[in-house]
């Protein structure tokens, strides 16, 4: 949940600036669309940033993981990527920021004939802040919001498990103190909406995130896994939030690939 660098050099967007959704006093919501070559149907990926719902947007990702080619790797093996925005928590209080990805899947979804998407092979990638959305978007959605497979980096997936601080960025999302609103924060804690009928997980959380404790993912998997769901764990030993101080994170980029091409496998 830290500041990011300018956008990474990109490959060439094939739909840019779609917008997803105009809520009356807010600013449109966009995402950007990179397709790969081929005729189609591609599965989908849905990249949700992170920056601790107070800042970064669909153009960003985390300096660690920038340089390693995250969209051309994707793009490499099949995926169409689409980078979505959502509203920041001192824009609106949860549950906007979930809403607008379920906007983003939704469009999708709704052009996906037009876009040569398939529909049946949408996922969420999110880290941070964006590995909570990604998160209640596979464990929340449902008809053309459901995403069928989710990838949590470094997710704030357990929102109990932080000290419970005014201003801190879990009260400016839920709008106060966690303590004094548990049953509304419930409500937007992946951890506590784990069901049987989720779709399949893959976790990846450093072992020395001084941010999200490796204690989140561990404890989310083991209760996915409670559940029936299955719920696949990467440790990366000694590395700090956003993957820092690990030397492979393309190889972490190819291992969150491998489990959905495993779980979604092209029809």
């Amino acid at each position: 949940m830290t500041g990011y660098p300018p956008p990474e050099p990109r490959p060439t967007v094939s739909y840019a600036a779609c917008t997803v959704s105009v809520v009356p006093g807010y600013r449109p919501l966009h995402l950007d669309l990179h397709l790969p070559p081929g005729d189609g149907p591609f599965p989908v990926l849905l990249w949700v940033h992170g920056g601790g719902w107070l800042e970064g947007s669909r153009v960003g990702l985390p300096a660690t993981v920038a340089p390693h080619r995250f969209h051309q790797r994707f793009l490499d093996r099949g995926w169409a990527v689409a980078d979505v925005d959502y509203r920041l928590a001192l824009e609106a209080h949860y549950p906007a920021q979930l809403l607008d990805v379920q906007s983003a899947v939704r469009w999708l979804r709704l052009y996906a004939d037009e876009l040569r998407l398939d529909p049946a092979r949408f996922a969420a990638l999110g880290e941070s802040a964006g590995g909570h959305l990604a998160a209640l978007a596979g464990l929340t959605g449902t008809g053309e919001t459901a995403v069928q497979a989710v990838v949590n980096w470094y997710g704030a997936v357990d929102l109990f498990a932080f000290a419970d601080a005014p201003g801190s960025p879990e009260a400016l999302l839920f709008g106060g103190q966690v303590g004094g609103r548990r049953e509304f924060v419930a409500f937007g804690n992946p951890l506590s909406r784990v069901h049987a009928g989720a779709p399949p997980f893959l976790t990846v959380h450093g072992t020395a995130d001084r941010i999200v404790d490796v204690a989140q993912g561990q404890v989310f998997t083991e209760a996915l896994r409670a559940a029936g769901v299955r719920a696949d764990l990467v440790l990366v030993p000694g590395a700090d939030h956003c993957f820092e101080g690990h030397d492979d994170i393309g190889g972490l980029i190819e291992q969150s690939i491998d489990f959905l091409d495993e779980v979604l496998p092209g029809r």
